[in-house]
């Protein structure tokens, strides 16, 4: 995967940042060719080696219609998640350091709903915070809106998923009544 100069690219768990340099540096035993980016949040510096950059996940800002689709994701009702905390935390870091933009709307949106039911953990907490970033600013950046204007966005879409009270818009099973017995026998 090729960047050029100026390029602004994605970096995981970083987001968006800039190649400012393409540079060739010796090494033992030959050179190494790296892109310095500079992460636009932070104002940070990174090197990443060319031939490594598929590798760490780095890549190109996604387009409009990948946008459309990560609103429909976090709107579509549909949660899934992993029952218990340690495999839900390492299902959820896993999907972080892909660097995909779906990976991380998966994240958000279960960990939003999560969220509505019971206190994150402060590591949860942490995540849904740095999902719902790296999202909204990826979002801004593509559609070239301010970072509230896609928040606000990205919250009604979530909303669609959750209903108005914050409970899952998906339906819950309805317990029918047991036909031919007495309550006392149930």
């Amino acid at each position: 995967m090729d960047f050029q100069v100026g390029e602004k690219v994605i970096y995981p768990n970083h987001g968006i940042g800039v190649v400012e340099s393409i540079q060739t540096r010796p090494i033992p035993g030959g050179k190494i060719s790296l892109y310095q980016l500079r992460i636009l949040a932070n104002d940070s510096r990174v090197w990443v080696p060319q031939q490594n950059a598929g590798g760490v996940g780095l890549r190109h800002v996604i387009t409009t219609s990948d946008a459309r689709r990560i609103f429909n994701l976090l709107g579509d009702g549909n949660i899934d998640q992993h029952p218990n905390w340690k495999g839900r935390f390492k299902e959820n870091s896993d999907k972080m350091r892909t660097g995909s933009l779906h990976e991380v709307a998966v994240v958000l949106k279960g960990l939003t709903f999560l969220s509505r039911k019971k206190s994150l953990s402060f590591r949860e907490k942490r995540m849904l915070d740095r999902a719902k970033f790296l999202l909204v600013s990826e979002l801004a950046e593509v559609e070239g809106k301010t970072f509230a204007a896609v928040e606000e966005r990205v919250d009604r879409a979530l909303n669609k998923t959750f209903g108005p009270n914050g409970g899952a818009a998906t339906k819950k099973p309805v317990q029918k009544p047991v036909v031919g017995r007495r309550a006392s026998d149930a």
